[in-house]
């Protein structure tokens, strides 16, 4: 089944798409910053599944770790047939009220190691004239929940254009684009998402399984549910005003009052 490389495995999407990986029998290298967490989810899907498993602790916001994991995709001795970019984190925050560093840490995370990566595993792949990038972007990019919309914006624009690029050379490009998932993401970020309706939440395998499924399809904007699917259609044909207004209430709901006003 060949090897899978998976960013942010640790946690939330990025472990449920190690375990479905790894009992579909692929090899994995596992990355995220957390090396304990790695190591340990590690030896549970070595016992689970009697595959191969590779840890490779790495910060993706910093360059030089970055640049290791490139090495890493590209290796042609090693090779990476699936890599999938899932790395991320969410803000609780306003653009102008958060940290700019924050800020600036998700461009390097969420832009720049995709960009990074996807450019390495692309370019091996394309020798090789096989191979899929799965870059796990959000329903949030058809819509504008702030700085996040914008960072994801980029991830499926990105991976349509690399799809299109890569298509004649045998290698597939899919951006999944769940909306609201039951992971730690959103405790991680101190959102409150109590208010959000439950008609809005996925499961996170559910989420992992259609994603997955999307690139042995060679789809390219994976949409996980109906209703998501109803929902980017509808942003796709809706005024701009109208998406915005929508955007900020939800963006409401899922953030605390601000005591400054």
């Amino acid at each position: 089944m060949g090897t899978a490389l998976v960013t942010g495995a640790s946690a939330g999407l990025g472990r449920e798409f190690a375990a479905q990986l790894a009992g579909r029998g692929h090899d994995l290298v596992l990355v995220a910053r957390d090396g304990t967490r790695l190591t340990a989810l590690a030896d549970e899907l070595i016992a689970r599944h009697g595959v191969a498993v590779e840890v490779l602790p790495a910060d993706l916001s910093d360059r030089a770790a970055l640049g290791r994991v490139a090495e890493r995709v590209a290796d042609r001795d090693r090779p990476v047939d699936l890599l999938v970019n899932n790395a991320g984190f969410g803000s609780r925050r306003g653009f102008v009220r958060g940290d700019l560093a924050e800020e600036e840490a998700a461009l390097d995370l969420m832009v720049r190691a995709v960009m990074v990566l996807s450019h390495a595993a692309g370019g091996a792949m394309r020798e090789r004239r096989r191979g899929a990038i799965l870059n796990v972007s959000s329903v949030a990019s058809f819509a504008v929940m702030g700085h996040y919309s914008a960072i994801k914006s980029y991830v499926t624009v990105f991976s349509e254009a690399l799809a299109t690029e890569l298509v004649p050379h045998g290698v597939t490009v899919t951006a999944l684009c769940p909306g609201f998932v039951h992971t730690e993401f959103h405790d991680r970020a101190r959102m409150n998402m109590s208010r959000l309706p439950d008609a809005l939440w996925l499961d996170a395998a559910d989420v992992v399984r259609a994603g997955l499924d999307d690139v042995a399809r060679g789809t390219v904007v994976s949409v996980p549910s109906v209703t998501y699917r109803s929902l980017v259609g509808f942003l796709r044909v809706a005024p701009r005003r109208l998406t915005r207004r929508v955007a900020g209430s939800l963006a409401a709901r899922r953030r605390p009052r601000d005591p400054q006003g």
